[in-house]
């Protein structure tokens, strides 16, 4: 971290609440989606079920956070994490040289994972809703309206997009890991209570909360995901 030894840190409100929420949901909902996705085997018949639902679960709380990318609080914001190819580039170049450029919400390199990560699981969930796994009279809600071939295509980008979720999962976490050994900043930590300790010249940087109207608009788009998704069975 290119930061002074003698200077002080601070507490910066970062990730407003419903942020926060999103993404330790979205953790729990994945982890549930894999071990019902890969031991269905052994968990019987009706694990399939279940994992539709948290799949249902999973598109939900992805359009609630494309809305909420757009109205949601400051960091929030996809306007404000995602930076364009020269941003990204410096940020890469100060890691090779070991060097680290502070920022308060997502780092450049940081924010185009958080992209690439919504469009995996939603290219994932999405795929799902057209699958037919005849052994266990499964049948995702829209299978009926398409082709055996294009369920079959379906599944098998569902197959194959799970091995890239994986590496995204993979260098997430190696990621978390080498902001704490390598720069000491916790960002489980910072996920958790939405504050980051940051160097005292980022006082006074927290962020604004996204508002109730932005919040409501949120959850009803999500909210409409669950209602259609569940009456197609």
């Amino acid at each position: 971290m290119n930061v002074p030894p003698d200077e002080p840190f601070v507490a910066v409100r970062v990730w407003d609440l419903p942020t926060r929420f999103f993404h330790w949901s979205l953790a729990l909902l994945v982890t549930a989606n894999v071990v019902t996705g890969k031991f269905d085997s052994v968990l019987g018949a009706s694990t399939l079920e279940w994992h539709k639902r948290f799949g249902i679960a999973i598109l939900a709380l992805l359009a609630f956070r494309l809305v909420w990318g757009i109205v949601g609080g400051t960091h929030a914001r996809f306007a404000t994490f995602l930076r364009g190819p020269r941003a990204v580039a410096a940020y890469a170049k100060s890691l090779a040289s070991r060097g680290y450029a502070v920022s308060v919400g997502h780092n450049p390199m940081g924010g185009w994972s958080v992209v690439a990560m919504v469009a995996a699981l939603g290219v994932q969930a999405t795929t799902g809703l057209f699958l037919v796994q005849e052994d266990y009279g499964f049948t995702g809600p829209l299978s009926r309206f398409v082709s055996g071939a294009f369920s079959s295509r379906m599944g098998a980008i569902h197959e194959a997009n799970f091995w890239v979720i994986a590496a995204l999962v993979a260098m997430h976490l190696a990621a978390i890991v080498a902001h704490g050994v390598l720069w000491r900043e916790n960002l489980v930590s910072a996920m958790v209570s939405g504050v980051k300790r940051l160097p005292a010249r980022f006082a006074g940087t927290d962020g604004r909360e996204g508002g109730w109207s932005g919040l409501i608009a949120s959850l009803a788009v999500a909210a409409v995901v669950v209602s259609v998704l569940v009456k197609l069975g």
